[in-house]
């Protein structure tokens, strides 16, 4: 049974083209329109816990996948490219397309997908685009530095509690049950370890999203107290892509805590 940190999210799994699984969530309306969310890095699908009360609010079916390697999906095939487990997503549901949020590192995937017909409209709610240089960008070049890292924050964090992972995101006071929910996601990433984590920090060519590739409504919430995903290359990329900016008076999380309803109401609407 779903616990209440999970928020009553059911777990589904389908498979992918390379024949590997795909694990994901479902919550929130269950006769609602579908909405996809990505997971930021690393996160997996019981992000879903952190949307779910706005989603059912406002008639929102979530959909949220464990990318390669996070939670309970399959690692990557070899020739992996980000935007590529939306299809097999949608035809498990019986969908065409649908929009898409995507939360910090979960932004290169959502504007992958945006490239073709399969997404309607993206939000980005503290998302990172393709040229968003984190602090973790240098130590991901490192062989093993990145994994090294994660595998003692994690470790650290179980130790500490749920604030502990809470304030690499925030300098807010959340409420205990936001804090438990944003440390089971960020523990159930790593579940496999830290290699997918390392890998999405480590840009490549196939993440690479030209702003005038992405030729769906594109809107964007972003704090400019973030310091994890920085605001200006997000404001430039968006600016670029034709899209709409928001800027709020918040860090990572906080913009998440504070724009969610805001996003999902707008994809929803369209």
């Amino acid at each position: 049974m779903p616990s209440n940190t999970h928020a009553a999210a059911e777990t589904n799994r389908c498979d992918r083209p390379d024949g590997r699984t795909l694990t994901y969530a479902v919550a929130g309306d269950p006769g609602g329109v579908p909405v996809v969310a990505h997971h930021g890095t690393p996160g997996s699908r019981l992000f879903a816990a952190l949307l779910a009360e706005p989603a059912r609010e406002r008639g929102i079916r979530l959909l949220v996948p464990d990318r390669p390697g996070f939670g309970g999906s399959d690692p990557p095939s070899p020739d992996y490219r980000p935007g590529t487990i939306l299809r097999p997503l949608l035809d498990a549901e019986s969908l065409d397309s649908a929009p898409v949020l995507a939360f910090s590192g979960g932004g290169t995937a959502a504007l992958a997908a945006a490239r073709d017909d399969q997404v309607t409209r993206v939000a980005l709610v503290a998302g990172a685009v393709p040229d968003a240089e984190s602090p973790l960008d240098s130590l991901a070049r490192v062989p093993f530095g990145l994994r090294a890292l994660f595998r003692v924050s994690g470790a650290v964090a179980r130790l500490r509690g749920p604030e502990a992972v809470v304030g690499q995101y925030t300098d807010r006071d959340v409420p205990e049950r936001v804090a438990e929910r944003v440390a089971a996601d960020f523990h159930e990433g790593l579940r496999q370890g830290a290699r997918a984590t390392a890998r999405e920090f480590r840009r490549d060519d196939a993440a690479i999203v030209d702003a005038g590739a992405v030729d769906v409504p594109l809107r964007a919430w972003h704090g400019r107290h973030d310091e994890n995903v920085p605001l200006e290359p997000v404001r430039a990329f968006v600016t670029a892509a034709d899209g709409e900016l928001t800027v709020l008076d918040a860090d990572h999380l906080g913009t998440l805590l504070d724009a969610r309803a805001d996003a999902l109401e707008w994809l929803a609407s369209g």
